[in-house]
């Protein structure tokens, strides 16, 4: 790389990752990075985690220099996405999961989209979730038929898949926007923050940005970070407070 901005910035949050990082995700991520034509960077924002993950990350950065890594109090997944793109130097910036539910090598699906001037683009997953439990099969259409019923986003089929890319002025402008998560404060245990790319494509909507949805191989991981009940009773909660901050004209 050289010491101009990169062309993409990849975004990883990490919150109690051991696993993923001991079977090699991380050293997949630079895998298939090192053999892109494009400029490159990848900043690992670490979400305070508890177990072995922080030791590890820095072990993988020592041996990559393009690899970043940035170590936080415990704020949750939003927080976290939120300070790596604030981070990042890339003229696109993706932001996408630690566990690669989501392979990196599906960003070449993206990179025609950002280079015509689309402002956003988004991963789609199949509908049937394959390889997920029965409720994460059923959390999803449910989701989607309260978040279109509250705020619209009908065009959109799939507002949670952790896969997205921007260009980088565009996501710092929607951050700058945010409400939900405007306020950091430090928390204890998993925090999922269903409402926050729920956001995110609310307020590029408002602001009248181009949006593509494309669809992506996502296979599930299992983890102990999602409580079903627990995260789609937030997610809920968000998207109703989003509706009333829109009527407040929050958003304008």
């Amino acid at each position: 790389m050289s010491n101009s901005s990169p062309f993409i910035s990849i975004v990883i949050p990490c919150y109690n990752e051991e696993t993923n990082i001991r079977v090699g995700a991380i050293e997949n991520v630079y895998d298939y990075l090192k053999q892109q034509k494009y400029s490159w960077e990848v900043i690992v924002v670490d979400d305070g985690s508890v177990d072995g993950s922080i030791e590890l990350l820095n072990k993988v950065a020592r041996l990559h220099k393009d690899i970043i890594v940035h170590k936080r109090t415990h704020q949750g997944k939003a927080h976290t996405v939120i300070a790596g793109v604030l981070k990042a130097k890339g003229e696109y910036i993706l932001f996408t999961d630690l566990d690669q539910a989501t392979p990196l090598s599906e960003l070449n699906k993206f990179i025609p989209y950002l280079e015509k001037g689309v402002d956003v683009v988004i991963g789609s997953r199949d509908r049937r979730r394959e390889g997920a439990p029965l409720i994460r099969s059923l959390m999803g259409p449910g989701f989607a038929f309260i978040r279109s019923s509250l705020i619209g986003l009908h065009e959109i089929k799939d507002t949670q898949c952790g896969f997205k890319a921007f260009k980088s002025e565009t996501i710092k402008k929607i951050v700058m926007k945010l409400r939900l998560y405007k306020n950091a404060h430090s928390i204890k245990g998993s925090n999922v923050t269903a409402g926050f790319d729920v956001e995110l494509l609310f307020i590029a909507r408002k602001l009248g940005l181009k949006i593509a949805e494309v669809p992506v191989k996502w296979q599930y991981v299992d983890t102990r970070r999602v409580n079903p009940i627990f995260d789609s009773w937030n997610g809920l909660m968000d998207i109703m407070r989003i509706k009333l901050m829109d009527i407040q004209g929050k958003y304008s």
